[in-house]
């Protein structure tokens, strides 16, 4: 790889290379600007995934494996010059290929989805997935009254709202979002967005403790064309459920685990259009238009934690009706 890298460095302006530094170095802290390199035919490994691999994933191989990440303009058509593209590693989520076919719990790091392409039952990228009958009932799938949005919401102006919950009580306000995307953390050296570190509580136990300390740069929540994506920016797994998960007529919902430095496509809008409110036994009725993030701990058969409210910590995202 040395020589590759060294080769496209000499291409780069010097703004170029001093964005690059930037980003390396704070490891995607903070959003950087984007590195454009020229494309070209010759070379053995796009830019883009010759960076990624030399700074994050050694056994990166394909172009496809990649997404861009929402603040990217590289993913948006890129600066009007078509002779270049973004290299920036940190501008870029990780994507893997599925298991075929997969079992109930697996290691392999894997998104639901790739970009703009529809899914497909037995096509799933799913890291942890379970549609069997044997978890009706064990799943929380509808916000309390205080936490559900009505359909007077929707000229509100916002996309979702997040409720943050530590076990079965929900700590702070509803978070209201309007921009594209937002960041959810305890600790982000730059940035904006919804801070769980500045949420109080009265008496937290250990364990709720422990999970917070493992949240750190926590996630990225966009709404894309088509769906919302969730990127993993902090160092530990988040697990992520939604009607929208699992193959179509499943029954029960599907958990995914996402690793650091990977993205999934949590929600899809198209999907929800003909998912109507499900019952499960124990539960009540699940909410069509809803995500559940638990920050580092899973739960399911493969736990102890059957019920995502025996979780230490875990997010709500409770969507607008889509548009």
């Amino acid at each position: 790889l040395k020589p590759a890298a060294h080769a496209l460095f000499k291409k780069l302006k010097d703004e170029e290379l001093e964005l690059l530094v930037q980003a390396v170095e704070s490891r995607g802290a903070w959003e950087s600007g984007c590195v454009w390199a020229p494309r070209g035919a010759k070379q053995a490994l796009p830019p883009q995934v010759l960076l990624c691999r030399l700074y994050r994933w050694p056994d990166l191989r394909q172009p496809h494996e990649l997404k861009h990440l929402c603040y990217c303009a590289g993913g948006r058509g890129g600066c009007g010059d078509t002779a270049v593209l973004c290299c920036n590693p940190h501008h870029f989520s990780r994507l893997a290929a599925p298991e075929t076919p997969p079992p109930p719990y697996s290691k392999a790091s894997c998104g639901p989805s790739w970009p703009d392409e529809p899914q497909h039952p037995g096509t799933q990228l799913l890291e942890f997935s379970y549609n069997g009958g044997d978890w009706r009932g064990k799943r929380l799938c509808s916000p309390p009254p205080d936490t559900s949005l009505s359909r007077s919401t929707i000229k509100d102006g916002y996309w979702c709202k997040l409720a943050y919950w530590e076990h079965r009580t929900r700590v702070g306000r509803l978070y209201a979002v309007h921009e594209a995307s937002v960041n959810v953390f305890c600790e982000l050296p730059r940035g904006s967005g919804f801070c769980l570190g500045q949420l109080p509580a009265a008496h937290r136990s250990r364990a709720v403790r422990r999970a917070r300390g493992k949240i750190g740069r926590g996630l990225l929540l966009s709404r894309e064309p088509g769906g919302v994506w969730a990127y993993n920016r902090s160092e530990h797994p988040i697990f992520v459920s939604s009607p929208t998960l699992g193959p179509p007529g499943a029954r029960g919902l599907t958990v995914l685990k996402v690793l650091p430095g990977y993205s999934a496509k949590v929600f899809d809008y198209e999907r929800a259009g003909g998912t109507g409110g499900q019952w499960l036994p124990g539960e009540g009725p699940c909410d069509p238009h809803s995500v559940r993030i638990s920050f580092a701990k899973g739960w399911g058969p493969c736990y102890s934690r059957q019920f995502i409210t025996s979780c230490p910590c875990w997010l709500e995202v409770l969507l607008n009706q889509p548009r």
